[in-house]
């Protein structure tokens, strides 16, 4: 496999810091030129572009809030002392006081309770459609340490046929959300496009067609699907079904961690989910890489459970649309 380089977002950021830095230079330490306004502001997406190569937002988030907060804290106890009453604060010292308290805020309510997504892809169709802006909720599975993501005070328990978001297990700094249809220590068969969990047959009702069109390298597919109706032992909700492909496409299964627990063949799959992990299936069931290609998702790999389509600028119809 050939390595990855670094994103455009990378070089982009790199020249926006370069740029950013110029411009406070030339604003000649005055806090209220649009050079020192515009410089720092490109500054600051040029260090988010940068530093989001190599790690988390919310990681970045708290990076600016532990620079900024050192700068106020030197600037009290040391730099202060030297500066007379009618003198300007320095550049860094005036931006870090005003940037400071509004990362804190976004850090916190990103960390600990809300977080927006966007759906990029058609995994999770047909309730969740590419466009939708998505809130999720960070709490509902307990309150979690930053960073770490472990949960410091449990609240809810994640439970089978809740849609959730996760931090991806094959690509760094890469979220996804999936429908979870089995728990720790569930049984998990699906064969001939047929779901068994723990020996019980998970019951279909069919609920006619379902077209959608797909971006693809040859241009826009359009994709005819049958829609069903599945109870989830208790939970119903609708999937899509495309007849094209088979239950599991075999070339794309990975190695992955657990993977004994599976037995895979030509009619499908049945996976023993190891304790403390959960297993994620599409909605999409043939347009969706999820753990029947690349494994079990630990519970501390759950970011939140999605609750409401809160924008989608192609069907604004969409707006506010509980997601079940």
């Amino acid at each position: 496999m050939e390595a990855q380089g670094l994103s455009k977002w990378f070089y982009l950021g790199i020249v926006a810091v370069i740029v950013g830095c110029v411009m406070i230079w030339f604003a000649n330490g005055n806090n209220k030129s649009k050079n020192m306004e515009n410089g720092y502001l490109l500054f600051i997406l040029g260090f988010v572009g940068v530093i989001s190569e190599f790690t988390d937002f919310a990681t970045v988030l708290l990076v600016f809030i532990i620079v900024s907060g050192i700068i106020l804290l030197v600037d009290k106890f040391a730099l202060q002392k030297n500066r007379r009453e009618d003198q300007a604060k320095p550049h860094f010292v005036h931006y870090s006081r005003e940037f400071f308290p509004v990362v804190l805020g976004v850090w916190i309510l990103r960390s600990f309770l809300f977080e927006a997504y966007q759906i990029p892809s058609s995994s999770m169709r047909p309730d969740l459609t590419v466009g939708d802006f998505i809130l999720v909720s960070k709490y509902d599975y307990g309150i979690r340490m930053p960073i770490t993501n472990q949960v410091v005070i449990p609240v809810h328990n994640v439970q089978r046929g809740d849609i959730v978001v996760f931090e991806d297990q094959t690509t760094a700094n890469r979220d996804l959300i999936k429908r979870v249809v089995g728990l720790p220590g569930d049984t998990v068969s699906y064969i001939d496009k047929h779901l068994r969990i723990n020996g019980k047959n998970v019951a279909y009702e069919t609920e006619g067609s379902y077209d959608y069109t797909e971006k693809t390298q040859n241009g826009d597919v359009l994709i005819h699907t049958q829609r069903l109706n599945e109870d989830l032992l208790g939970i119903m909700h609708p999937i899509i079904i495309w007849d094209q492909l088979p239950p599991v496409v075999s070339e794309y299964v990975q190695d992955f961690p657990g993977k004994e627990n599976c037995q895979y063949n030509s009619d499908g799959f049945t996976c023993h989910i190891p304790a403390g992990h959960y297993f994620m299936m599409g909605d999409n069931r043939d347009n969706s890489l999820d753990s029947r290609y690349w494994g079990f998702v630990p519970e501390k790999a759950i970011l939140g459970k999605a609750i409401y389509v809160w924008m989608n600028f192609r069907d604004l119809s969409r707006i506010g649309t509980k997601i079940k």
